[in-house]
């Protein structure tokens, strides 16, 4: 059933749709990250202002060199030994729609532990956007039953994969990591 489902949401992201899937943290509205209609689609969806930066979703650190330009060593051991999903936001953001990137240059990226989201995105062969499943300015549901029906019927797919977990997940951990190495905390 999970290949069946990583199968669809293939499909959908490239052909430039916006799938409403499980992550490691909360339920995600995605998209090719590197696809600039694709990211406005979701902004659309969510009623969101179009210069609001994306997090992605990458399966391995080992993708990190190719849509970051300086990577600090840390990085990697952060990476491994992040005992919650971490989200790292990295300067020097490329090879990724504009639409994706902040103004400054930056992006957020995560490296997935998460059976569906690591195979989908390994399977795709480029990160996908991750954004909560909520409309601008509405509280982040914490599991899929609390989702509304304006988002869930403006998707191109709705992954059919831990619908009945009802255990609440929490956002990422995010954190601003310079070129040198110093770090700052944006949301614990």
């Amino acid at each position: 059933m999970l290949n069946d489902q990583i199968k669809q949401a293939l499909t959908v992201l490239k052909d430039g749709g916006v799938i409403l899937y499980p992550t490691d943290t909360v339920w995600g509205l995605g998209c090719d990250a590197t696809n600039e209609q694709a990211v406005e689609k979701i902004n659309a969806i969510k009623g969101r202002s179009s210069d609001k930066s994306f997090i992605i979703l990458l399966d391995t650190e080992a993708k990190l060199q190719s849509y970051v330009t300086e990577i600090p060593d840390v990085a990697y051991d952060l990476i491994e030994y992040a005992e919650s999903p971490l989200t790292i936001i990295f300067s020097g953001a490329k090879n990724l729609a504009k639409n994706v990137i902040n103004s400054d240059g930056s992006v957020g990226v995560r490296v997935v532990k998460h059976d569906f989201c690591e195979q989908l995105v390994q399977r795709f062969r480029k990160p996908i956007t991750s954004t909560s499943a909520n409309l601008s300015g509405q509280p982040t549901p914490a599991s899929f039953d609390q989702i509304s029906d304006e988002i869930k019927d403006a998707v191109d797919y709705i992954v059919d994969w831990e619908q009945d977990l009802n255990t609440e997940k929490k956002p990422s951990t995010i954190m601003k990591l310079a070129a040198s190495g110093q770090f700052s905390f944006i949301r614990r």
